[in-house]
């Protein structure tokens, strides 16, 4: 499909918004609400926060039903169900009074998840734009939305610091339905795939072959590497030695790193192919795992070491999108997209478990180990893939 310009403007500044708003209220915002909801429902830190692994694991759980969806349906009636279901997931709660209602809850904000998040605004973009202008849009949408953290972390703190965190869910489920369903419904188009295109075939084709399952094993080691140093970057920077206010503001640069890791990805893209671009993202955040524990003690070490980490942070966000439509077309992309991202979500969800469970044994050095293996992996998988399309691998 050829975008109209203005049309192609209203749909970017609208998934902009609303990727922003959605990630930030519907993710983020879940570590501010754990402390007092530790003490009013009397649980564990621990339980609480596995509330967010289940909403993890059950967007990835129905991903490949969301891409089904979106192939032959587009997103407008699935993104705007998807955040007026967003919204009544936060008011109901703000009125949870027990842990197991706590978990249901937080199930059908996994299902919300997977319906506004980036998968399936991808999805729709990838849908809309054509070859030529679909980087540059994936892009747009994911520098915006890479502040989400940086503007609701601090505004869902100072709305329970005002209101209580119940109030401060209610009014977060305000303004995301007065933002999130009006744009959706107005600014995303949906279109039909072409009747003759036999989607299961080409997801199957796919499924059979070794180029899908480098991809896989590829975003899969690195999402979970990026999940570990997501978690436990903070609590390893304070076993090196520095002040906890210097180790979260540290930890924070990763997001703003994502940007300009984004912007240099993009910009690449014109002089080299998207899988070796991100395959030494990816071994540039092996490197910086390695020297973490190495140079990690001194301030200057510790900044180094993450703001090398950080410029991958988001670039296989964009890198994705961008080889599974190169590859496979658009006909059949959010079907493909959603089983490749079932493994994935599994691994961003399982990896700081594991990860947490290494450390209390062997220590954070070998969990900084890992997390290069994981990286080298993920590099060695698209290197793999790229030789192979330059072999001639196209699909048939």
């Amino acid at each position: 499909m050829i975008a109209q310009p203005t049309s192609s403007v209203r749909l970017i500044g609208a998934l902009a918004i609303t990727q922003t708003a959605g990630y930030g209220v519907l993710y983020y915002a879940f570590s501010v609400f754990i402390p007092p909801m530790s003490r009013d429902l009397h649980v564990g830190v621990a339980q609480l926060t596995g509330a967010l692994t289940l909403a993890v694991l059950v967007s990835g759980m129905v991903a490949p039903a969301v891409g089904h969806w979106l192939d032959r349906h587009g997103g407008r009636v699935l993104m705007t169900a998807g955040s007026a279901l967003g919204a009544l997931s936060l008011l109901a709660w703000s009125q949870v009074t027990s842990l197991v209602q706590l978990y249901l809850v937080c199930g059908v904000l996994g299902v919300a998840s997977a319906m506004v998040l980036y998968e399936a605004a991808f999805a729709v973009i990838v849908a809309w734009f054509d070859a030529a202008r679909r980087a540059r849009a994936l892009l747009a949408v994911t520098v915006v939305a890479g502040f989400a953290s940086s503007i609701f972390l601090p505004l869902t703190g100072l709305l329970v610091e005002v209101y209580g965190w119940r109030r401060a869910l209610v009014a977060l489920a305000a303004g995301y339905a007065l933002v999130a369903v009006p744009l959706h419904w107005l600014a995303v188009r949906s279109r039909r795939a072409p009747v003759h295109v036999d989607r299961r075939e080409i997801v199957g084709a796919a499924l059979r072959e070794r180029p899908f399952w480098l991809l896989v094993s590829a975003f899969l080691a690195q999402t979970g590497a990026l999940a570990v140093m997501g978690v436990l970057l903070v609590t390893y920077l304070i076993v090196l030695g520095h002040p906890p206010v210097f180790a979260a503001s540290v930890a924070g640069l990763l997001g703003v790193l994502s940007v300009t890791g984004r912007l240099v990805t993009t910009g690449l893209q014109a002089r080299w192919p998207v899988a070796l671009i991100t395959a030494a993202m990816f071994a540039l955040q092996g490197l910086a795992a390695v020297l973490l524990p190495l140079v990690g003690r001194s301030t200057a070490g510790a900044v180094g070491a993450v703001v090398l980490f950080g410029l991958g942070f988001g670039v296989g966000t964009i890198a994705r999108p961008a080889l599974l439509a190169d590859r496979y077309g658009t006909a059949a992309y959010a079907s493909l997209n959603g089983a490749l991202t079932l493994p994935v979500t599994v691994a961003k969800a399982a990896a700081p478990l594991m990860a947490a469970g290494i450390a209390q044994f062997a220590g954070y050095p070998s969990v900084m180990a890992a997390v290069a293996a994981a990286c080298a992996l993920g590099a060695l998988c698209l290197v793999a893939y790229d030789r192979r399309e330059r072999a001639g691998g196209a699909p048939a």
